[in-house]
């Protein structure tokens, strides 16, 4: 009884596709991970001037200035003249926007863009492809912001499959495509049958691309009745056809065995073309099939479902794996081999180009020699570079770029040329080679990556005029190799070369011009993080400093742990080191006991007055300087140890901060509830409980503003306030509401109330928020607003409605919400619930902007009592019926499964009390480290954070619980945060850098290595890390083999390549390679591990060693050895200038194995020995004194160990096989003996496998190559065990496309969320509820997963609630999740009764609205707090981290 729970989603990006998504003039990305599925726009902005291109209304962010109108580049660039200014205005960079993204419950195996007559938003429709022969076809849906499912369409029935031998349809490729004028879909599944998928279009004589109005004469207009009305819902026609099935051989008898197919453009009917072969290629038998290859080109009638042959070119070399089809002007099909390149034109004519040596000896095909530039073409992706001339960009599985240029004569290509790219100009800026590559249009493209960082690659031609560049060089100053896209007045690239449309045949035609290699420029301009595959995961300790300071400082925010993942393929290899919570960085750390709540501010000083010239209150004025930004003023609320309540003022250095005297500010004034600036920073502003009090800039006292009401002579206690400039709310002990302007003389005015529901509605809490990006308003001003005038006030009532002002109008609410305490998916207007219905209890709202400087939009955030924070997105809809703000304006719930995991007792507290508010509020920060940010204080700290290409995420704060905090700007502390803990703790600090909070919702660092890594290992006592690396060489035949004379003879220059392996001493104090050991030729490093070993046999003294087992391979043709070495970590005389560089490794012991690799090590056992997995044998090992290893008891494997895995010091041990499933082994060590206690009872490919230990209950872990995860179970009891020689297979649980590359058996955390009623009934209850250990799986795709064992009460309670959660939720793509997770190929003995449960659903849980909750709860028969205690406890296990 387990549970899988997914804690990140996949990174490696399997498929692009870009398309208008969203409406028919968006530009939008697709972008597949695996099973993620993620909807990108994107905007091209200036870096360096980003913020005047970026906003109209330059500095706006929250009424704050922001820093990007006047960052330190837009700065610098402003003081260095003309010139400069100008070299930056070219600086254009394409930035991602992500729009949505969704966990879908299948495999992505292909994207199609699909245009039909009616989608819902105007744009195109998205065909995806599943594995297992599945079609989904969606379109977005404005109206509910997120794609809508139009259809699902299954290919895997048992009647399509053919006859019973023939090969199952999981085994098979299966990949679709799509007919560029959106006519048919063709799905190629199976071993030779191809689904078609019609699509209705209007006529197609007038949607032709081709159409020429020179010739055709105008263009008919379209009718476009259905995308102006938006789609018409009530239509009863889809979109599509009857898709039908039709047999390859059927078309042609000679497509025995199809190796690629693609749709061609420029046809008048659907025609795809394919190439095939009536012989299995092969590279062995070249001398018997060689050129046997076909390309066909068939034209298909969906009328008549018929196919007509066009063409067919025969004779084609044997290493073509590619059809990829060639848009106007070119045209045709190029065919990719991995030693040639081929082109086909509509007529059948032919060109080829050799890119290697090898082609000549493969092929008689006639091929343009450029053999000379070496090329491997395995695994290259080619994509469209340019449209004019249709140069192709060609990625190479090494990641260098090529490009293909087509030599024309008129419309017909005489000639291919290949030339690449050098790194000076960005031929070397991938790491390894792409997954996909998808033109983003204005000189962009996104480079997919499964092993290494997804980029935007930008690219500029170099002007052919030299003289003229030339002398602006001169004059600029500018480097050559960095100049950017190209200008539309003048050096405009394209019209140097090709001049008008009237001349691109005749430019074309002469390529010579532009063929120069290095006339492409290339640079990144953004990308997504990935850190697939993760090769292998260690756990180390984080406390390792270079200075004491630094360490003192880092105390208490710290986690225990930290997980170091050894992540990506060949260059791309880096280390990623993982913690759960923000680690702040710490500037500086005091004892601050007393302090309640901090506020700091960039207060401007009062100018004298011969100087005030005028009062204009504009964002822009002022000094330009970085000192006026920084925070000058810090206001500080304390609770002295007599609970008497003050607030002291200090003056903000460099250094750090000291009290100011002097000034007019009171202390004994009583504690501050807020403090902030208004007047364009012109008055500074305290908020006490009874009054509010207001400064000029030196803080002398301007204003007091009393809480006295004339009617009734009351004087309400404040409990919140908010700023906006220039307005004031403030939220008092009464229920009611007080609102103040700063007029153009700074001084504070109250807002009369004029709407009667604003005296008599009882409110609970609100904020002020500045409308930046007229999110909420419906009409768009024509001109730039003045100061104020886009000021919301947002309320939260008793009653849990949501109103809200546009201020400083307060006669009427624009917007009203009565269900926002019901927490709808989507919120409305109009939302209504059952009376009945459960509410969530509401203790704050907060509007804010989240983003960083790339992007940043409002979120409207909901604090409930228990912590767990909702986050909702506006969006605005167009409404036939009206045109107001309730109309169009909607809040949509975004996913956040992130529970507070302590128990906010102060909540509790408060609420029994009668008091509405909470001390400590969330405090939206406008930029933090570049981010735009939402701090939640208390006893659950979080950050709410998000950046261009995520969707917000909620992080907590590593350390104790926060009571008061706030932005620290100053020269010392850039863009940091003051905050102060419940232990007495003030700490300055700044977000960590060189780490990424966004992207995953975990603290991330990646250390890139520059070599493939395969292992990882962690020296506690040393504190290290040891990597196993490679870089690839060239292979050489053995010249020391007697037999194979001649092999001393070889000379060829295209040598292949193989690995060279190395280990590497990696320091964490700064994360860099302090020691290397170079291994042999050939020898590569298979494992890894730290292990305790027995080092003397007369003193047992045990130490702590890394154990390396490698393969030396010299060649497919000599048998693989192998060699275990033994290393110390031992402490050496660091270098000058590096004190990180004080361990080295030190050679103990080494042992050549005549007969296979060393694929696995591990402890064994009491006495200090080592299992060591050599070939087909595994042995136990100990260390002698002599530095040799003495094998003391052995068991025969059979093909090749893959996991060698032992539960600590009990001798009982996992070892799993490539072919042969799992063996459950013992070990005793008097006598030293193994013995086979139980193997698997079917024959499976393992990859890994491990125990988990479940209260008395042993089980065995285990994932195969389909990506099955197989539970198993050693019970000799059983009958159906035999004894227990086959061990019980009780679950197999599908992981999708997410191959496991590791498992970790790791303790597990208990967490208690609801306060105990005493401290030892807590923990008693947590340890019988909490099972102590847990699984750790890394997958090939990025995604790190943890599988759970659960009670037998929590896996009825869970099972029953994700069996609701999957009827209830809505799924993206019309998928299934519970089939999803079944294994369909499993054998029916192996499919257990009790399932493994799929955590992924039950974190949806949070989607629900209060009333749903609560009615799941109820037909679960538990509580929703129970429910959510569950939750916590599956994701809280890792507390360590």
């Amino acid at each position: 009884m387990q549970c899988y729970t997914e804690l990140t989603p996949p990174t490696a990006v399997t498929h692009s596709l870009s398309l208008p998504f969203i409406s028919a003039d968006s530009k939008n990305l697709i972008v597949a991970k695996t099973s993620w599925l993620q909807i990108f726009t994107f905007k091209v902005i200036a870096t360096d001037l980003e913020s005047t291109k970026d906003d109209t209304r330059p500095g706006k962010q929250n009424g704050v200035f922001d820093r990007r109108a006047n960052d330190d580049e837009g700065l610098e660039a402003s003081f260095l003249g003309t010139d400069a200014i100008l070299r930056a205005s070219r600086t254009n960079r394409t930035k991602l926007i992500l729009v949505a993204e969704y966990s879908l419950s299948g495999t992505i195996t292909s994207l199609a863009r699909i245009k039909t007559n009616d989608s819902k938003s105007g744009g195109d429709a998205l065909l995806l492809g599943f594995k297992d022969a599945k079609l989904s076809l969606v379109e977005w849906d404005p109206a509910r912001p997120g794609i809508s499912t139009v259809s699902i369409h299954y290919y895997e029935q048992d009647d399509l499959q053919g006859a019973p031998w023939t090969t199952n349809i999981s085994e098979c490729i299966n990949y679709l495509t799509a007919d560029p004028g959106s006519r048919c879909a063709a799905l190629k599944f199976g071993a030779r049958s191809l689904a078609i998928l019609p699509f209705k279009q209007g006529d197609e004589d007038v949607t032709m691309d081709d159409w020429d109005e020179e010739l055709d004469g105008p263009r008919p207009e379209k009718q476009t009745t259905s995308k102006l009305t938006n789609g018409d819902a009530g239509k009863a026609d889809t979109p599509y056809g009857a898709s039908f099935v039709l047999r390859l051989p059927a078309l042609d008898p000679n497509l025995i065995h199809p190796i690629h197919l693609a749709f061609l453009y420029e046809y008048r009917e659907p025609t795809f073309g394919i190439l095939s072969s009536t012989q299995t290629p092969s590279a062995s038998l070249l001398y018997e099939r060689k050129d046997h290859l076909t390309y066909m080109v068939f034209t298909l009638d969906l009328h008549q479902k018929a196919s007509t042959t066009i063409l067919s070119v025969g004779g084609l070399p044997f290493d073509l794996f590619k059809v990829v089809p060639v848009p106007a002007p070119v045209g045709g099909a190029l065919l990719v081999g991995t030693n040639e390149l081929i082109h086909i034109d509509q007529a059948g004519k032919s060109n080829g180009v050799a890119v290697n040596m090898f082609a000549k000896h493969s092929t008689s095909f006639n091929l343009a020699d450029q053999s000379g530039l070496g090329l491997r073409l395995e695994g290259c992706t080619i994509g469209q570079l340019s449209i004019q001339n249709g140069e192709m960009l060609i990625v190479l599985h090494d990641g260098s770029l090529a490009i293909l240029s087509f030599r024309m004569d008129g419309r017909s290509v005489s000639g291919l040329s290949i030339r690449q790219v050098a790194s000076e100009s960005g031929g070397s800026l991938i790491s390894t080679g792409a997954s996909s590559v998808s033109s983003l249009g204005g000189n962009a493209l996104f480079i997919g990556n499964e092993g290494a960082d997804s980029v935007v690659l930008g690219w500029a031609r170099k002007s052919n005029q030299l003289s003229r560049r030339k002398s602006r060089l001169e004059i600029d100053g500018m480097d050559d190799t960095f100049l950017d896209e190209d200008d539309e007045d003048e050096d405009d690239a394209d019209d140097d070369l090709y001049g008008e449309a009237t001349a691109t045949t005749k430019a074309v035609a002469a390529p010579s011009t532009s063929t120069k290699a290095g006339d492409y420029v290339f640079q990144i301009h953004d990308s997504l993080l990935n850190i697939a595959p993760i090769v292998g995961t260690v756990l180390g300790k984080t406390e390792h400093y270079l200075e004491d300071e630094e360490k003192e400082n880092m105390e208490g925010v710290r986690s225990n742990l930290e997980m170091v993942s050894a992540v990506g393929i060949d260059n791309a290899g880096s280390l990623a080191i993982i913690n759960k919570n923000i680690q702040p960085k710490v500037i500086g750390k005091f004892e601050f006991p007393e302090a309640s709540g901090i506020w700091t501010m960039s207060a401007k000083r009062p100018l004298m007055k011969g100087l005030q010239v005028t009062k204009e209150k504009s964002e822009m004025s002022g000094d330009y300087g970085d000192e006026a930004q920084y925070d000058r003023l810090m206001i500080v609320s304390k609770m002295l140890p007599d609970a008497t309540e003050i607030s002291d003022v200090y003056a903000l250095t460099a250094a750090g901060f000291e009290a100011l005297t002097g000034t007019e500010f009171e202390p004994a004034a009583g504690s501050t509830v807020e403090a902030g600036t208004l007047g364009n920073g012109m008055r500074v502003i305290q908020v006490l409980k009874s009054e509010v009090r207001s400064y000029d800039g030196d803080l002398g006292l301007a204003q007091i503003l009393p809480m006295f009401d004339d009617d009734t002579g009351a004087e309400p206690k404040i409990l919140s306030a908010s700023f906006a400039d220039p307005f004031l709310l403030l939220v008092r002990d009464d229920a009611s509401i007080y609102v103040a302007q700063c007029d153009d003389d700074n001084e504070l005015e109250e807002i009369e109330r004029e709407d009667d529901s604003l005296l008599t509605t009882h409110w609970l809490t609100g904020c002020l928020y500045t409308d930046s990006t007229d999110t909420f308003t419906t009409v768009q001003p024509d001109k730039g607003r003045k100061h104020g005038e886009n000021v919301m006030m947002f309320l939260l009532s008793a009653s849990g409605a949501l109103h809200i002002y546009a201020l400083p109008d307060l006669s009427k609410a624009v917007y009203v919400a009565e269900g926002l305490c019901f927490v709808p998916p989507v919120l409305s207007a109009d939302y209504a619930a059952r009376k009945s219905a459960a509410r969530e209890t509401l203790t704050e709202i907060l509007v804010a902007d989240l983003g960083d400087e790339a992007y940043k939009s409002p979120y409207l955030i909901l604090r409930p009592s228990s912590g767990d924070l909702t986050i909702y997105e506006p969006f605005g809809t167009q409404s036939n019926t009206s045109n107001t703000l309730s109309s169009s304006l909607h809040f949509l719930k975004i996913h956040n499964p992130h529970l507070a995991e302590n128990p906010d007792i102060g909540v509790v507290e408060t609420e029994k009390d009668g008091a509405g508010a909470r001390d400590e509020p969330m405090r939206a920060i406008a930029n933090l480290r570049g981010y735009s940010v939402v701090f939640l204080p208390g006893s659950s700290p979080s950050f709410v954070l998000k950046s261009a290409k995520t969707t917000p995420k909620v992080l907590s704060l590593q350390g104790a619980g926060v009571k008061g905090m706030s932005s620290f700007h100053t020269a010392g502390c850039d863009r940091g945060f003051i905050y102060a803990d419940n232990n007495g703790i003030a700490r300055v600090s700044q977000l960590p850098t060189d780490t990424n909070l966004a992207e995953l919702g975990v603290s991330l660092r990646k250390v890139p290595l520059g070599k493939a890594v395969h292992a990882i290992a962690y020296h506690p006592s040393m504190d290290c890390y040891i990597v196993g690396t490679s870089t690839d060489v060239e292979f050489e035949l053995p010249k020391d083999d007697d037999h194979r004379r001649d092999w001393q003879r070889e000379d060829i220059s295209f040598k292949p390549s193989c690995e060279k392996g190395f280990l590497e001493l990696v320091n964490p104090t700064n994360w860099t390679v302090i020691d290397t050991v170079e291994l042999e030729p050939f020898e590569m490093v298979m494992c890894v591990k730290s292990l305790n070993l027995e080092v003397s046999e007369t003193t047992n003294e045990r130490k702590q060693l890394i154990t390396v087992g490698t393969g030396i391979s010299r060649g497919e043709d000599l048998a693989i050895k192998g060699r275990i070495y033994v290393f110390d970590v031992v402490n050496v005389i660091p270098h000058p200038d590096r004190p990180e560089t004080n361990k080295k490794l030190k050679l103990v012991a080494k042992e050549d194995i005549p007969r296979g690799a060393i694929t696995g090590v591990s402890e064994i056992g009491t006495q200090g020995f080592m299992l060591v997995a050599q070939g087909q044998k595994c042995m136990v090992r100990g260390l002698k004194e002599d530095g040799t290893l003495l094998p003391v008891a052995f068991l025969d494997m059979n093909c090749y160990v893959t996991s060698v895995k032992e539960l600590r010091g009990t001798g009982l041990c996992v070892l799993s096989d490539a072919l042969k499933g799992v063996w459950f082994v013992g070990y005793t060590e008097e006598p030293y003996k193994m013995m086979l206690f139980g193997k698997s009872p079917t024959k499976m490919e393992i990859l890994a496998a491990d125990m988990l230990p479940d209260g008395k209950e042993l089980f065995i872990v285990a994932t195969d190559a389909n990506c099955n995860l197989h539970i198993m179970q050693y019970d000799p009891e059983h009958p159906k065990s035999l004894h227990g020689h086959l061990l019980l297979h009780r679950a197999t649980f599908s992981l999708g496309g997410h191959l496991t590359t590791s498992m970790t058996l790791l303790p597990r955390t208990t967490v208690v969320t609801v306060p105990p009623s005493t401290p030892d009934a807590g923990e008693t209850a947590a340890k019988a509820a909490i099972p102590e250990n847990q699984l750790l799986f890394t997958s090939s795709t990025g995604s790190i997963s943890v599988l759970c064992p659960l009670s037998e009460s929590q896996y009825r309670r869970l099972s029953t609630l994700a069996s609701h959660l999957t009827n209830t939720l809505f799924h993206a793509c019309g998928l299934n999740p519970r089939a999803y997770r079944v294994d369909k190929d499993a054998p029916e003995g192996m499919v257990g009764g009790r399932t493994v449960i799929d955590g992924g659903v039950l974190m949806r849980w949070t989607e629900l609205g209060s009333q749903r909750r609560a009615e799941v709860a109820s037909r679960v028969g538990v509580s929703v707090d129970e429910i959510r205690e569950d939750l916590v406890a599956l994701i809280g296990g890792l507390g360590y981290l």
